[in-house]
């Protein structure tokens, strides 16, 4: 193979390893730590500092130096990512560990323990990647290619990983083989870079692409570095506002996040390629980041209403096709001229400390606008105006670099296009919020953007009944037939477990099923959920009857496996209702290292409660739930509610006559209303021990490994319009798991 398709070809590779990386150390992270925000933070700001460094490092190391085959430093680069990828398992074993140390000793410095070890094992890898962009200068400079088209050819390789990744690796193999796949990409990849160095020889001849520095720069370097600042600042701001207003109309699954991920990654990659058809246009780079900016503004308003213009097909494949079309369509205008403009600075200001020093200074900025994104303009501002004002930024940036009227011009169409963008505001947090299901009939009661998710309590007209929102989903109801089943989240291990005086109650939703657990009458009850606005907003929900003033009660704004990690806490209760188990994350808490870890803070005889969502899974994806659930809790019943058909695992832990189910000993204790008898709850009790384990056997169970419910079949299977379909599916398995007939 010649250099030419060579080069891309390893660059390309590279760039699905590297993407690779980064999802699966956000993966290790969040077992690590928890589900949260912060957590993906430290991740984010480790890596991207990483890569600063290394870059900036590894520019300044090699200016002025005559290297005769910089593949070699390729070769070394990528052979540090692989290797160290190897460990990356192990360590983040060890750094689990450290957290639950570091917490029992000094609970605030826990997230600073944890940022120190993220760092620790990630610097080798990101410094490499970091380096990698002045090593490619050099090779670009030493066989005359285009450092764009490496750099371009590399981020298509990362937009065709994560969707390999997510659709395709994962869900086949699992996370333990995925890393020795990543690894052995990096690993091929340095050894097939170390056999052609030893082939290549001097320059490959003259080229067009070169990327050598042009004669006479535009505009000083100082001034690229605030181009090349404002692009990273702006693109990571607008990839988290932006994110944040599909995830309604997509939801938050990894399918859907993976599709946004493409969405961003391809027209980064094409304005690579573009930037120097640009250039030998004298395009100048000031009107295309002004040009990016209007398109920003233009592509604001559909994205905030698309939940509003689009529906939602039931076919799961149609709806990834039109998600991944329509997100193209709105964000790929603007990325794509943003992904022209660092190309174009690195061949237009060539030579490996000044590339160097452009490359991690986008990072820097890249950093900031994700970080400033999430945690100053969302909250502030919302997702839109974040998004305007990204776009804003990009018009100022250009225009200052203009001169004369081409300055005039450019800003009298950003006045237009912002002006245009405003007045067209959906509204959102005001007068609706965003979702899939009926808009029509609904008041805001309160809307709140936070780093995490985006949360608003909806009232209907009609009838007064409350919807808590996230994400755009209705993680939870009240007054309506289909929330009956949340107050027996909570009632249910209580009447079962002999003599519980401590109980956890993890996602606290609305707060029914806390209230169902106070009902019962514990000493404490700890309430654990990793969004902070469900208690700021808990009083608008007259369902909860006000647990949150009872002074048993405690909240704690943790992930919940996090929690039962990390506590010394011993439970005789622990009840959890996530959001859906296909949602991105929610994974770890179906899993069977998570029922491993409650059962480990539970007392013998505890009981533990895990919430079943028929109409939303697959039979398969129960089947998994189920495999995970009795694998831990053997003495295991499912129970389906009565009014809303809803399914309830509950576990006990430890061996006892007779088995669960049998005996309800906390209908002897006390007798509070509770809408249904002895007699109704006993009935409900669909599939005894024996009976659940027919059931369970159907499935694999779900670990952290094969993820199979956030990358396996659920979402193959699963249509939103399709949950009565479901419904009866999963009653004829329990029927027949409950009649003792063969189930294969």
């Amino acid at each position: 193979m010649s250099l030419r398709p060579a080069a891309y070809a390893f660059v390309f590779c590279a760039g699905a390893a590297a993407l690779s990386w980064e999802l699966l150390w956000q993966h290790f992270a969040a077992l690590a730590r928890g589900v949260s925000a912060d957590g993906t933070a430290i991740v984010l700001a480790t890596t991207m500092a990483g890569m600063t460094i290394g870059s900036l490092a590894c520019g300044s190391i090699l200016a002025g130096r005559s290297v005769q085959k910089p593949l070699w430093l390729y070769v070394a680069c990528e052979a540090v990512i692989g290797i160290t990828g190897l460990a990356l398992e192990p360590g983040f074993r060890a750094l689990e560990r450290l957290d639950v140390s570091a917490y029992h000793a000094m609970a605030a410095a826990a997230p600073v323990a944890h940022a120190l070890g993220v760092a620790l094992l990630l610097s080798p890898a990101t410094l490499a990647m970091g380096a990698t962009l002045p090593v490619l200068g050099l090779i670009a400079d030493r066989h005359r290619l285009s450092l764009a088209g490496l750099y371009g050819t590399n981020i298509a390789g990362a937009s065709i990983g994560v969707l390999a990744l997510a659709f395709a690796v994962i869900p086949t193999v699992g996370i333990h083989v995925t890393v020795g796949l990543a690894s052995s990409v990096n690993l091929a990849v340095a050894a097939a870079c170390g056999a052609l160095a030893m082939r290549a020889h001097g320059h490959a001849g003259g080229s067009e692409h070169s990327s050598a520095p042009a004669a006479d720069p535009p505009f000083p370097f100082p001034a690229a570095c605030a181009v090349a600042f404002t692009t990273g600042l702006a693109t990571f701001a607008l990839e988290v506002a932006w994110f944040r207003s599909l995830r309604a109309t997509f939801h938050s699954g990894t399918d859907a996040f993976a599709v946004l991920l493409f969405a961003v990654l391809l027209p980064l990659a094409l304005g690579a390629h573009v930037a120097p058809w640009l250039r030998r246009r004298h395009v100048a780079l000031p009107w295309v980041l002004a040009a990016a900016g209007i398109l920003v503004l233009a592509a604001t308003t559909p994205i905030d209403r698309l939940d509003q213009l689009v529906p939602v097909p039931p076919s799961y494949w149609r709806r990834m096709a039109m998600w991944t079309l329509l997100s193209l369509a709105l964000i790929g205008p603007s990325v794509t001229l943003l992904g022209a403009s660092l190309p174009w600075l690195l061949e237009v200001f060539g030579g490996p400390r000044r590339q160097g020093r452009l490359y991690g200074i986008n990072a820097v900025g890249a950093v900031l606008g994700s970080l400033g994104a999430a945690w100053g303009l969302l909250p502030l501002v919302g997702a839109a105006a974040s998004a305007r004002l990204a776009g804003a930024i990009l018009v100022i940036a250009g225009s200052a670099i203009l001169r004369g009227r081409s300055r005039a011009l450019a800003a009298a169409v950003f006045v237009v296009a912002f002006t245009a963008s405003t007045l067209s505001d959906s509204g959102v947090g005001t007068t609706r919020a965003r979702w899939w299901g009926d808009r029509s009939g609904y008041r805001v009661l309160a809307h709140e953007e936070g780093p995490d998710v985006s949360t608003s309590v909806l009232e209907r007209r009609a009838d007064k009944a409350r919807v808590l929102l996230i994400d755009g989903f209705p993680a939870s109801v009240e007054q309506l037939r289909g929330a009956h089943y949340m107050t027996w989240m909570g009632r249910l291990p209580m009447l079962l477990a002999t003599d519980p005086q401590r109980a956890l109650v993890i996602c606290f939703g609305t707060g029914q099923t806390a209230h169902g657990v106070l009902d019962e009458g514990p000493a404490r009850l700890d309430l654990v959920d990793i969004n902070k606005a469900v208690f700021t907003h808990a009083d608008l929900f007259e369902s909860n009857h006000g647990v949150l003033k009872d002074p048993r009660a405690t909240a704690i704004v943790m992930d919940g496996r996090a929690w039962l990690r990390r506590t010394d806490a011993v439970y005789d209760v622990i009840t959890l209702e996530p959001m859906p188990p296909t949602f991105a994350g929610v994974n770890a808490l179906y899993s069977r290292e998570f029922y491993a870890i409650a059962s480990a803070r539970m007392r013998d005889g505890g009981v533990i409660a895990q919430w079943l969502p028929f109409h939303l899974l697959s039979p398969a994806d129960a089947f998994h739930i189920a495999a995970a659930f009795v694998a831990v809790f053997p003495d295991a019943v499912l129970w389906v509610d009565p009014v809303s058909t809803t399914g309830i695992l509950l576990g006990r832990k430890g061996q006892a006559n007779p088995p669960l189910g049998q005996r309800w000993p906390g209908f002897l204790r006390r007798q509070p209303e509770r809408g249904l008898d002895e007699q109704q709850v006993r009935a409900a009790v669909r599939l005894a021990p024996d009976a659940l384990a027919r059931y369970a056997s159907l499935g694999a169970p779900v670990t952290d490994n094969n993820q199979v419910l956030a990358y396996g079949s659920a979402s193959a299977l699963v249509g939103l319009d399709r949950s009565a379909e479901l419904q009866k599916a999963q009653e004829w398995f329990v029927e027949l798991a409950a009649s003792g007939r063969a189930l294969r």
